[in-house]
């Protein structure tokens, strides 16, 4: 397939990537709506990390790393590469040597929808990688692709320049243009947690505070002792 490469994306301002940075995925999903996860094939290769940066979409062919090449030229400080494949893939795309030139570059980590592989080595330089598989299996470089276009992941858009978080729950993707609005919808979404966390150590119950009981009774589910409830269904 023949391919492009963009240049110059827009990109989301530094000060909201920063700010979204504080919250964790499932917070930012939660907070604009339960949208942007990109499923949960996406598993990081680390654990008790968290990343927020924009975007450097790629997307290759199957078992082709070329175009991930080429993306290295267009990141940056604070980047995210972010590649997928134009069908299903499992093979090792991405290892060490990928790792030490973006992480050059101040590439913050890759999301990358297929597999990688020298994963001991990407956790001991300290590069965060969410992979859909983990495989030693080698690729090629000999066909075209694209780098800065629009991709889609797990049902979801990512376009260059949005903001993709990902920490230990998945990964999620902000559009740059509702950077700002998803940081403080996710700092009102913390402050709430915040409040219900207090209630919850004071003894409180969920049913109670969020209402349930009477969302219990509208479904007509009842309570019963144990003696009715076995007496009436002559259950053992």
């Amino acid at each position: 397939m023949s391919g492009v490469i963009v240049t110059g994306p827009p990109k989301a301002d530094p000060k909201d990537v920063e700010a979204l940075a504080g919250y964790g995925v499932a917070t930012v999903h939660e907070a604009m709506g339960r949208t942007g996860l990109l499923g949960s094939r996406l598993r990081p290769v680390q654990r008790d990390t968290r990343i927020a940066g924009t975007a450097v979409t790629v997307l290759s062919w199957p078992g082709d790393n070329l175009m991930i090449h080429a993306a290295v030229e267009q990141c940056g400080e604070g980047d995210i590469l972010v590649v997928t494949t134009t069908s299903p893939s499992t093979d090792g795309m991405f290892g060490e040597l990928f790792a030490t030139a973006l992480q050059q570059r101040g590439v913050r980590g890759l999301v990358i929808d297929a597999g990688v592989r020298d994963t001991a080595g990407l956790r001991a330089m300290g590069f965060p990688v969410w992979s859909a598989a983990v495989s030693a299996q080698g690729t090629v470089k000999a066909t075209g692709g694209s780098v800065n276009v629009p991709v889609v992941i797990g049902g979801q858009v990512v376009r260059p320049g949005d903001v993709v978080l990902a920490d230990d729950d998945g990964v999620v993707v902000v559009p740059r243009e509702r950077a700002r609005q998803a940081a403080e919808a996710s700092e009102a979404r913390e402050r709430k947690e915040a409040a219900t966390r207090a209630a919850f150590l004071e003894g409180q119950l969920g049913l109670d505070r969020y209402g349930l009981r009477e969302k219990l009774a509208e479904l007509g589910v009842t309570y019963q002792t144990w003696e009715t409830y076995t007496r009436d269904g002559e259950r053992p």
